[in-house]
């Protein structure tokens, strides 16, 4: 499809990555719903299991409680993620549409960078919990309730849907030119590139915020995890086994997350004809999907507490089918 006139509004983008990928649409279909599905029942798993099983809420287990919350918050902002992208990007393949209004344009955007941006958050409340839980076990009942824990989870939420809507409303204000998207999905930063008028603001908000969050959020997670560290060293070899498998588990997702943002941000800087338009377009397709399909897979198998009673229930399920 041609770029609309100059100085011409337009009301519908053309995903150029879904034309791209048009020779495998029909596989790249069916790991999109295979993706959602095995991620959808994975974090619905764990939300059902954290919140129903009485053997995870016994007081032997209060130390993990919020640990417990916070998988909960990660695991259903992936699940926003997932809802997003996954059914959306099936649909268009099967159907062979390549178009997307301005107001969905705007929501998918919206959803993709809220579920971003509360992931990093989440990954560093999480990390300074453990930290807590290690270096102050007799206190850590009144450093980290479960209503703390709630509570900071919520706020996280909403100061992550304010920024957003700034950055969605800095966006809305703009008037574009062109409707090609480089992308299999929308976001601001594929969306920039195509407005007539001044982007300045728009990009020195998203410069300005990524940063302060991403270093923020950074300097925390690594401080947390060598005070950690440090502090393992001096446990019990059972204690220090049980301190070091958890903060494998949450190093190993973060790490993901981490390499994902970076792969995902790195394709804009290469988009500029240093390499295909059919790689710049997969760069992202696989960057998104191992970014909001890992983490229940992470916590689903790795968490003992939780793997187990995951698998009772499927046995469960299993049971009464037959």
């Amino acid at each position: 499809m041609s770029l609309s006139p100059k100085n011409v509004s337009v009301t519908n983008f053309v995903l150029v990555g879904l034309i791209e990928i048009e020779s495998f649409r029909y596989v790249c279909a069916v790991l999109a719903l295979a993706l959602f599905t095995v991620t959808l029942f994975m974090t619905s798993m764990i939300v059902y299991v954290t919140w129903t099983e009485e053997s995870l809420h016994e007081p032997v287990m209060e130390i993990f409680k919020p640990m417990y919350i916070l998988i909960c918050v990660l695991v259903l902002n992936v699940m926003l993620g997932n809802a997003s992208y996954f059914p959306k990007l099936a649909i268009d393949l099967l159907s062979g549409c390549s178009t997307i209004s301005f107001v969905g344009c705007l929501c998918q955007s919206f959803c993709i960078e809220l579920c971003g941006t509360n992931e990093i958050f989440t990954f560093t409340v999480m990390a300074y919990d453990r930290y807590l839980a290690v270096g102050n076990p007799l206190r850590y009942h009144t450093l980290m309730t479960n209503a703390k824990t709630q509570t900071i989870s919520l706020a996280i939420y909403v100061y992550v849907v304010v920024i957003i809507i700034v950055d969605t409303l800095l966006t809305l204000r703009l008037t574009f030119c062109e409707v090609n998207v480089n992308n299999v999905y929308c976001e601001v930063m594929s969306l920039q590139p195509l407005a007539c008028n001044d982007i300045t603001v728009n990009v020195l908000y998203g410069t300005v915020l990524a940063l302060f969050n991403t270093i923020g959020c950074l300097l925390i997670i690594i401080y947390s995890y060598i005070r950690t560290v440090v502090i393992c060293l001096k446990l019990s070899a059972e204690s220090l086994q049980k301190a070091i498998h958890t903060l494998i588990t949450h190093i190993a997702a973060f790490s993901i997350y981490i390499v994902t943002l970076l792969f995902l941000n790195f394709r804009y800087s290469l988009s500029t004809g240093s390499i295909s338009t059919k790689v710049d377009i997969i760069i992202p397709l696989i960057g998104t999907s191992i970014a909001t399909s890992v983490n229940p897979l992470i916590y689903g198998i790795r968490t003992k507490a939780l793997r187990e009673k995951i698998v009772c229930n499927l046995y469960k399920i299993v049971g009464k089918t037959k």
